[in-house]
């Protein structure tokens, strides 16, 4: 078998793009993957048509040594989108290597070591109410999920981080209030606060039990953890932006995190991510996969999380089918708050090119966000 084609997708869904690929077989098999750095689609579209005369005519069961050549080739090592097209790239290999052997990509990877992958869903957005926050968290828990999530909140466009983090512990008062001891809350602070604030909101959360607190701090450093962590008793999540196993290094070799955000469209697909999966394992950290993009991207976390022992919980911003289901005809299962195996071959998905070709991209960047002094801070 070998690769004839690869083509990108960058597809409109409604509020974002989201970027796809496929690989093309000369025995008819094709595989899709997903790319993980969104307002980018079009850099990622160039990026690809670099990468495939490296591809075209090589054995896609060799995942390994295409991962190596994609991420060696260019002599500068492929961090960020360039990284982000390998993994949509290795998620597809994975995929045509399933279909070509009839099983799903969870057994190529060991096989299932649990029934079924919980999940959380997103709630209502990063803004100051706390009733809507309440209101959209108990609608939650009536639909079956187990989790609740929401961000650290925002005034519109402008962010101030301490009015930020009195809302973030009013809100969380609330909604455990609200939903009772045993339901888990996940609180996203998408790296918008420095170390002094940071540290706050972990100290005046840790008597609400939350799951984990995610990216109390900006990623760039990882370093500013070693004083973070030693200063609150709160679960601490991070890694989300991170797009390969180095950047791990740190937070896994000093324990500095009980959960690793790895974003398989971002990190290297599956070939990166288990690598960082083991790692963690060693250390008695939990992989809680970052998954706000599209459906391939669910359908992978889905795979992984089935196969691997130190599994926290699977992010899943909407249950399958509500987004892109004419791309995506065929998605995974969700019943009670968590995702099902698939039975099918490969991802266990269908992807619709035609229907990709009819949502085609629009311009559009992510929110922006400034402090009140018109300086500009991290969204």
């Amino acid at each position: 078998m070998k690769i004839t084609n690869i083509t990108g997708y960058p597809v409109w869904g409604g509020y974002r793009n989201y970027f796809f690929l496929v690989i093309d077989t000369d025995d008819g098999i094709y595989g899709v993957g997903e790319g993980g750095i969104p307002s980018r689609e079009l850099a990622s579209m160039a990026l690809l048509e670099h990468l495939k005369p490296l591809l075209i005519g090589e054995d896609p069961f060799r995942i390994e040594h295409i991962w190596q050549k994609l991420w060696r080739c260019g002599f500068f090592p492929a961090e960020g989108l360039l990284s982000a097209v390998i993994s949509a790239i290795d998620i597809a290999l994975w995929d045509i290597k399933g279909k070509a052997l009839n099983v799903p990509i969870y057994e190529l990877l060991g096989g299932r070591v649990r029934d079924k992958v919980v999940c959380y869903p997103h709630n209502s957005g990063h803004h100051m109410d706390v009733q809507a926050i309440v209101d959209s968290c108990l609608q939650t828990k009536a639909e079956g999920w187990k989790f609740v999530r929401w961000g650290l909140p925002s005034e519109g466009e402008i962010h101030e981080p301490r009015r930020a983090v009195d809302a973030s512990i009013r809100q969380m008062q609330a909604v455990r209030e609200a939903v009772g001891d045993e339901f888990e809350i996940v609180f996203d602070v998408h790296t918008r606060l420095d170390l002094a604030d940071g540290l706050r909101l972990c100290v005046e959360s840790e008597a609400l039990r939350p799951y984990f607190i995610e990216d109390p701090l900006r990623s760039e450093n990882a370093d500013s953890y070693k004083t973070l962590r030693p200063r609150t008793r709160v679960p601490l999540a991070a890694g989300e932006q991170f797009s390969s196993k180095w950047r791990f290094r740190e937070m896994i070799e000093n324990e500095w995190i009980d959960y690793a955000r790895v974003d398989l469209c971002i990190v290297g697909g599956f070939t990166e991510a288990k690598k960082v999966a083991g790692w963690c394992e060693t250390h008695y950290i939990n992989m809680v996969v970052h998954n706000p993009l599209g459906p391939v991207s669910s359908a992978a976390c889905l795979q992984f999380n089935l196969s691997v022992p130190n599994f926290g919980v699977q992010e899943q911003p909407t249950k399958p089918g509500t987004l892109l289901g004419d791309v995506v005809p065929v998605q995974p299962e969700w019943r009670d708050g968590c995702l099902l195996p698939p039975t099918r071959p490969g991802l266990g998905i269908e992807f619709d090119r035609k229907a990709a070709e009819a949502h085609p991209f629009r311009m559009a960047e992510l929110p922006h966000l400034r402090r009140a002094d018109g300086s500009f801070t991290n969204w």
